[in-house]
């Protein structure tokens, strides 16, 4: 039971994320170089996977 609330936490979470960028990304990013908007895009592209690491280790601890 545990993995499947994570799986759902984890996918509820990365839909709020998706859409937090999405609209934050255009206002920032408005006069930005190519090599800024492509940092930006590799940073949040990577950025989702810290505070999921809890949630993955809650998951895949051992009962009792």
């Amino acid at each position: 039971m545990k993995k499947f609330i994570g799986t759902i936490a984890m996918i509820a979470f990365v839909i709020f994320y998706v859409m937090v960028i999405v609209a934050i990304a255009p206002r920032i990013l408005t006069d930005a170089s190519k090599g800024v908007e492509m940092a930006f895009y590799v940073i949040a592209g990577l950025a989702w996977a810290l505070p999921l690491m809890p949630i993955i280790r809650w998951m895949e601890k051992k009962a009792g």
